[in-house]
């Protein structure tokens, strides 16, 4: 029963592991969508309206945040809205490293290192997801007009 027991919690922390990884770029929308939910509720939205105001202001930062990352052009600009995702993602990887390492190292300055540790990888890794989003579909370059068009001469050539 022991040998199961470790098991499972190494199961389970492994698990929640990789939960906080794959949901690393979701922590800028669910920060938008917990602070607009209770501001829609003390501004007297009820239960029911500041869930709603909530889960839709989160969903559309996402989608406003994707969208702009891929269609906006200039670097800097993109570096911005992928630091709008990756430090708050970050900042989470800190607080939940942080708790992790409570659990079984007693010093403090290597419970620090370890939490710092885990906000950059978890920061790089919403950076990341956040990044993947950017695959652009290949533009119609001169090579590929040159390319087209040859082949259509030839096209015209053989009838």
């Amino acid at each position: 029963m022991l040998a199961l027991g470790l098991v499972l919690n190494a199961v389970g922390i492994g698990l929640f592991c990789w939960l906080i990884f794959a949901l690393a770029v979701y922590a800028f929308p669910f920060f938008v969508g917990v602070n607009v939910g209770i501001a829609a509720f003390y501004g007297g939205a009820g239960v029911a309206g500041a869930l709603l105001a909530g889960i839709a202001s989160a969903a559309l930062t996402l989608a406003a945040g994707q969208f702009a990352f891929v269609t906006i052009r200039p670097l800097i600009l993109r570096v911005a809205v992928a630091a709008a995702f990756a430090v708050p993602a970050g900042i989470a990887g800190y607080h939940v490293m942080f708790a992790f390492s409570q659990v079984g190292v007693p010093s403090l300055l290597w419970r620090e290192i370890l939490a710092w540790i885990g906000a950059v990888a978890i920061g790089f890794t919403a950076w990341t997801r956040i990044s993947l989003f950017a695959q652009r579909r290949p533009e119609l370059g001169r090579a590929a007009r040159h390319l087209s068009q040859s082949l259509l001469t030839t096209a015209t050539r053989e009838r």
